[in-house]
């Protein structure tokens, strides 16, 4: 009778841990961010944000998983940046059309660096934790992840951002995916020009110069990972201006 009764029980066991990893890796899919994402976003990374809208109740949804799924030291290092990543984009969203219609997202708060703009309203609460989008970029993302890639993954709401991704961000695609979404970025030639002996890109590679030059030898060798153009190393370098407007799908 003893063992009929411990059979039984690591029977349940062997189920719920089972069932418990199904579901984990269901939620690293993001899935009801990738719906949404590939519904309300266009091949050129532009945002319907009506769609997103009209959508809200499942936006909810999905960062109430986010806010019931807290990263942890279990998860991947690709899971964390995935889950950041997509918490960054999906929070920008809400806050859009929390305050739709409006020209910019920099209309939403003032003008003091890292201290009174839209990036930073604390209004993300993950756990037991409140964020702003800031937080998000700067002391996570950039801080845990010596990976500038991520400047072209991340999206600020306006016209010069690099596009918003159709799809999650997963911790099994990730790499790919990032490599492709900062492809996109340097040959997109309304954010970058680019010629061999002269350029004007994004004001990002100004921003943001030491991160890139931390993953290449110089801005320029950087470009040229991912730019079907070949820039010569003495070239002319310029930026472009940052077009704040909201980069509505039209």
């Amino acid at each position: 009778m003893l063992i009929l009764k411990i059979i039984p029980y690591f029977f349940l066991l062997s189920i719920a841990t089972t069932s418990f990893a199904q579901t984990d890796e269901a939620f690293h899919q993001h899935k009801k961010w990738d719906q949404l994402t590939k519904k309300y976003v266009t091949d050129d990374g532009f945002v319907n944000y009506k769609g997103f809208t009209k959508d809200s109740t499942k936006l909810n949804q999905y960062l109430e998983l986010l806010a019931d799924n807290h990263p942890t030291d279990k998860w991947t290092s690709n899971q964390k940046k995935a889950y950041w990543i997509n918490a960054y984009n999906a929070f920008t969203i809400q806050l859009i059309i929390r305050n739709y219609p409006l020209k910019s997202i920099k209309d939403l708060a003032g003008s003091i660096y890292r201290i009174n703009t839209s990036w930073d309203i604390k209004f993300i609460h993950l756990g037991d934790e409140t964020y702003d989008l800031n937080n998000i970029e700067h002391s996570i993302l950039r801080k845990e992840w010596d990976d500038a890639r991520i400047h072209s993954a991340v999206n600020c709401a306006s016209i010069s951002c690099p596009g918003l991704r159709q799809g999650a961000f997963t911790a099994n695609e990730l790499e790919k995916q990032l490599d492709e979404q900062m492809r996109i970025f340097i040959n997109d030639k309304s954010k970058n020009t680019i010629a061999a002996d002269k350029a004007k890109v994004s004001s990002l590679f100004k921003w943001f110069s030491g991160d890139f030059k931390d993953n290449a030898p110089s801005v320029i060798a950087f470009i040229n990972n991912y730019s079907d153009v070949k820039i010569n190393p003495d070239a002319d370098i310029s930026y472009q201006d940052y077009n704040w407007n909201l980069n509505e799908a039209k």
